[in-house]
């Protein structure tokens, strides 16, 4: 019986499809925390204000948090 395992995706390659759904007159900020090595991020609308994601050791993980809080104005 064989097994289909998913290979999981890389730092990168996650940056690079976050970076294609997130619209591109959308406000992106990422920031490693001083003294730390984890990142934060931000992401939101133009015209709207965006919150920061929780500390998360992985940037592509930070920017992911930050994007499903605050895409909810595309709805």
């Amino acid at each position: 019986m064989g097994h289909n395992y998913a290979k999981p995706l890389t730092s990168g390659q996650k940056m690079e499809r976050l970076l294609a759904r997130i619209p591109p007159g959308w406000h992106i900020a990422l920031e490693r925390q001083t003294g730390e090595a984890t990142w934060r991020a931000l992401t939101h609308a133009p015209d709207k204000e965006g919150s920061w994601s929780t500390p998360h050791a992985d940037p592509a993980d930070a920017l992911e948090e930050a994007w499903r809080n605050n895409r909810s104005v595309l709805v």
